[in-house]
């Protein structure tokens, strides 16, 4: 992963722009905000998935062991910030909305470090960005990573076939858990009902296939709904829009 063009002694620059890639599990000293432009970014730490789409950034405090991934092509700008002696700054990772008035300025300060202006105009654009950062969080667009091995196991399998009709009572039997045995773990795991999850799994693997060009019969179908309707439904419920509107 490149380790940044650094426009000041607090914020670097890394920008991408190219076809779908997978990135080795890396860390940066600095915290992080990596904002999508075009296309769909997906991050994955031990803790969860926080999948990236336009209008969203990421936020990843520093040191944090994380992988970087595009199923499609991606245009993505990432500031690294030293956050030594900056307040309010989050110490987890989480998705974050991008204003428009914060997507200008993160764009100017990628075109800055390709053509530096005076350190006053500089320092003034650093200074706007880091006022107008906002850590109010967007949609959910993250998926928790359960630390018990058998249910992250099962999570896993479900991840990777999202359209599987994996009920409650059949994730419990498969665990050789009672039902509510097996609810009980999965929140204090995950913070969320195995509904939600699933839900959520489906969504993110939904933002990837809208985000290749893929029809929505087809999204929904692959993500375990029935019709185009119940799939533009439940997506409009969780994520503000319908499909056809999200990108």
């Amino acid at each position: 992963m490149k380790s940044g063009v650094s426009i000041t002694d607090k914020i670097a620059v890394i920008a991408h722009d190219g076809p779908c890639f997978s990135g080795p599990k890396h860390c940066h000293e600095q915290a992080q905000l990596l904002y999508a432009v075009s296309g769909v970014v997906s991050i994955r730490t031990d803790e969860g998935t926080w999948v990236v789409p336009p209008s969203r950034a990421v936020w990843m405090p520093p040191g944090l062991e994380h992988e970087t991934a595009s199923h499609t092509r991606v245009q993505f700008r990432s500031l690294l910030i030293e956050a030594d002696g900056m307040q309010g700054l989050p110490d987890t990772c989480l998705v974050v909305a991008i204003t428009p008035l914060l997507r200008e300025l993160i764009l100017k300060l990628v075109a800055l470090s390709e053509n530096p202006g005076s350190p006053e105009r500089v320092d003034a654009v650093v200074k706007l960005l880091l006022m107008e950062l906002s850590f109010q969080p967007a949609q959910p667009l993250n998926l928790p990573t359960p630390k018990h091995s058998e249910l992250a196991r099962m999570c896993e399998r479900f991840r990777n076939d999202v359209g599987e009709e994996l009920s409650v009572e059949a994730a419990a039997t498969s665990l050789h858990m009672s039902r509510a045995t097996f609810m009980r773990l999965f929140r204090r795991e995950t913070g969320m009902s195995f509904g939600h999850w699933r839900q959520q799994a489906r969504m993110l693997n939904a933002l990837t296939m809208l985000a290749e060009g893929r029809s929505i019969l087809d999204v929904a179908l692959e993500c375990g709904y029935k019709s185009p309707s119940a799939f533009s439904a439940i997506f409009r419920r969780s994520l503000g829009c319908p499909p056809s509107a999200y990108f």
